[in-house]
């Protein structure tokens, strides 16, 4: 079982950056897509960025042109979000996933991905 772990999580003022980790347990099937995700109390996880196997992004409107996600699979398979011009609203416990149930295509269901992350709180005061 591929376990995901997430890192990075932390406080910051409007403005600032973070960037995320995820660290897998295993190599992943090279068909798959990465993600991450946010929730925050009383509402549905939401997609924020995908990365397919032939690379191919997207990204939620609401963090386009903000956020960055990326990979590095030269020794584990990691995936990192870059986090710029961080918001109030952007508050929320961020999740890493890893789907190979779409054979390296990309969505933002989150019942098509397969392994999760625990979660790491991102927190953004005004």
């Amino acid at each position: 079982q591929v376990r995901l772990v997430e890192s990075g999580g932390g406080s910051v003022q409007a403005g600032g950056s973070l960037r995320l980790a995820c660290a897998a347990s295993e190599r992943i099937r090279s068909a798959r897509c990465m993600g991450w995700f946010r929730q925050v109390p009383g509402k549905g996880r939401e997609g924020i960025a995908t990365i397919a196997s032939d690379n191919k992004i997207e990204y939620a409107d609401s963090v386009k042109g903000r956020f960055s996600i990326s990979e590095d699979n030269t020794e584990t398979d990691t995936v990192f979000l870059q986090m710029n011009a961080l918001k109030p609203e952007d508050t929320a416990v961020y999740y890493c996933a890893a789907s190979v149930a779409l054979y390296g295509r990309c969505s933002f269901n989150r019942d098509l991905f397969n392994y999760w992350g625990l979660g790491t709180q991102v927190t953004v005061s005004s």
